[in-house]
């Protein structure tokens, strides 16, 4: 009896030589549908399932292999005499060998103007039952979803007649990821159609992501990585992003990259952010993008060397010439003018990436260079909150102490609380006139990230904007602030010593703004 091969493939790279090969071996071949059709017109000896088993296609196609006298032949265990036995008395014959794969759902949903109902039509079932059957018999069956697995099968049944226990289960393995992300892609299309929000944390959680590529190194030489992107990420996202010129981007890059990019979301005005260790180091907002870069470069100097840079408008070529005075890493923007890529390309190492502007109209959709979910791996499992992304507005905040905030400068101290979002906590940001002064990032306590912050701001902290992302658990931060002259500060409020750095600013004669938000960043 020859061995018999059941193929149903939507994609027929490779198809018909692999098929050759396997007739030239002594194969039986059945196949349904358009296969068959290709095969058979290629001139290659194919039988149409539908002889085989005496039962046609029916449904406009919809069932063509669910059925007993296909999925018997795949599932009998041939070390079981009864099973073998009943494939006889019924007419059935084992299958040796199945190769599948699925109808294009991801290929056909990303088709502009598709329909739910073509959506619908090509969720595969029975190619679905055919893999996931011959999987789970591999011990006697072989399974191939890829096509790039001809070329070594063939090898292998040529050098030893037979394909290997080893590779069946290797096959296997690819067949059952192949079913089961191909499943996530459908459920994850439908939950969007939905209108899920990002606030929905669902039980079960699944995440999947196609890699994007391997990076040289994780964080340290010795750490393997890389770079994975969300199903429909799209251009507004890093993993959309188009690298235009420079080096390969590192695992770092791209950290740092993901921090900039959503600090500079954040602000209306032209703005330009400097990212060192995803920290911002200098941020600023003016009337035009130069002006914004210039202002955030000389906030620190020192610390955006070797930085990333982030732009919130197309970067021309005044800009790009501000920035190639100074050694930075990547330059992120929504587009580059000619002109400001003529002027970048003196640096051929700096990586520039074009990150699209959202399409969606404002306030209509969550901003996509947000992600969705924040996920942060522990042992045994994964934490998952949802992003950081409330809208606030100054014009809410609680006046606390000192006298009353001066209304023309509310655009001045959401700025400064913008920017303390996304310093890692504990964090402090000293800013006026929409630049950061100075950055405390990261420290144990509170008020050595102040004496940082401060120190940084030196004379420039007098009538200053002070800026925490959580509490004063302490007057200590007050007492500092009105040593440096701080004018303004804002916290959110809520510790049970409150009254103690209210009582403080009051004496200082410094303006507290409680806004009732905490914006912790570990």
């Amino acid at each position: 009896m020859p061995r018999r091969v059941l193929i149903s493939v939507s994609d027929k790279t490779g198809i018909k030589g692999f098929v050759q090969e396997l007739i030239n071996l002594g194969f039986e071949i059945v196949s349904t549908g358009g296969t068959a059709q290709l095969l058979t017109q290629s001139g290659l000896a194919v039988r149409q399932l539908s002889d085989v088993t005496g039962f046609p296609e029916i449904l406009d196609g919809r069932v063509k292999t669910l059925l007993p006298g296909v999925h018997a032949g795949i599932l009998a265990v041939r070390d079981k005499p009864e099973h073998l036995q009943q494939l006889k008395d019924l007419g059935i014959e084992p299958v040796d060998m199945v190769v599948c794969n699925l109808y294009p759902f991801r290929a056909t949903v990303d088709k502009p103007g598709v329909t739910f109902d073509e959506a619908i039509e090509n969720i595969d079932i029975g190619g679905v039952t055919l893999i996931r059957a011959a999987a789970k018999n591999h011990r006697y069956v072989t399974v191939i979803v890829d096509p790039a697995d001809y070329g070594p099968v063939i090898e292998e049944l040529k050098a030893d007649g037979k394909v290997g226990s080893a590779t069946r289960y290797r096959l296997a393995v690819t067949a059952f990821r192949h079913t089961a992300i191909y499943d996530a892609v459908i459920s994850e299309w439908l939950l969007r159609r939905l209108g899920r929000s990002p606030a929905d944390l669902p039980n079960p959680l699944l995440l999947y992501y196609d890699k994007v590529q391997d990076l040289r190194y994780g964080e340290n030489p010795h750490q393997r990585a890389a770079f994975y992107a969300e199903p429909w990420s799209g251009p507004a996202t890093l993993a959309g992003a188009r690298q235009l010129q420079g080096k390969e981007l590192s695992y770092n890059n791209l950290m740092d990259a993901q921090a900039a990019l959503e600090t500079a979301a954040e602000f209306e005005w032209p703005a330009a952010v400097a990212i060192k260790h995803s920290n911002p180091c200098g941020v600023a907002v003016a009337g035009d993008l130069t002006e914004a870069y210039r202002a955030a470069h000389d906030a620190d100097p020192v610390s955006i060397f070797g930085g990333i840079v982030a732009l919130n408008r197309p970067c021309d070529r005044a800009t790009a010439e501000a920035m190639v005075k100074t050694f930075l890493e990547v330059v992120i923007a929504p587009s580059f003018e000619p002109a400001a890529l003529e002027v970048l390309a003196a640096k051929k190492d700096l990586r520039l990436l074009e990150v699209a502007e959202p399409a969606a109209p404002e306030g209509a959709a969550r901003d996509p260079r947000v992600p969705s979910y924040d996920v942060r791996r522990v042992s045994g499992g994964l934490l998952v909150q949802t992003p950081d992304a409330l809208e606030e507005r100054a014009v809410f905040w609680k006046h606390a102490a000192g006298p009353a905030p001066d209304q023309a400068r509310l655009a001045e101290f959401d700025f400064a609380w913008k920017v303390v979002k996304h310093v890692k906590s504990n964090a402090i940001v000293v800013a006026r006139g929409g630049v950061t002064l100075g950055v405390g990032a990261g420290q144990m306590n509170r008020i050595d990230s102040a004496r940082i912050a401060l120190e940084r701001a030196g004379e420039r902290a007098r009538g200053a904007v002070l800026a925490s992302d959580a509490f004063f658990p302490f007057p200590d931060v007050v007492e500092a602030a009105a040593k440096a002259g701080i004018g303004v500060i804002l916290q959110p409020g809520g510790s049970i010593r409150d009254a103690e750095s209210i009582e403080a600013c009051n004496k200082a004669g410094i303006t507290m703004l409680f806004t009732e938000v905490r914006h912790f960043r570990h």
